[in-house]
């Protein structure tokens, strides 16, 4: 779980993850256990021509020992999208699944940015196996 519980290792496995850096909330000791760690977070897409990124600030609304949730927490006065990424383990059949929900609530993204975020998610899945390994 640690994996999926900090973002910082997300480029190793999500591809739409270019970047993560701590950027506060928690205490810096207690952040890796705290549910209020903040993260910056570079996010990149590329459907055909078209090529989007954004920087996002996700806070960890949820860790618990089988689940991990972050939400898009901006701290200006503006209406900002959500994104929402959320993960929970259980055991299955002698090994362990994994289950990631990636959810992005706006329009102004790219075309068929669904389909690309499943597809990511679901390939995402090996290089973590691979790395976990």
């Amino acid at each position: 779980m640690a994996y999926v519980a900090d973002l910082a290792t997300y480029p190793q496995w999500l591809g739409i993850v270019l970047s993560a850096h701590e950027a506060g909330g928690a205490d810096a000791a207690d952040a890796a256990d705290a549910a209020d760690a903040v993260w910056t977070v570079d996010l990149g897409a590329r459907v055909g021509p078209f090529k989007k990124a954004k920087r996002v600030r996700m806070v960890r609304t949820v860790h618990a020992d089988d689940a991990v949730r972050f939400e898009r927490v901006e701290l200006d006065a503006k209406a900002h999208s959500p994104w929402v990424l959320a993960g929970r383990v259980e055991p299955d059949d002698g090994h362990t699944r994994l289950t990631m929900h990636l959810h992005y609530g706006g329009s102004k993204w790219l075309p068929g940015l669904d389909r690309l975020l499943n597809e990511e998610v679901r390939r995402a899945t090996g290089r973590l196996a691979r790395l976990l390994g």
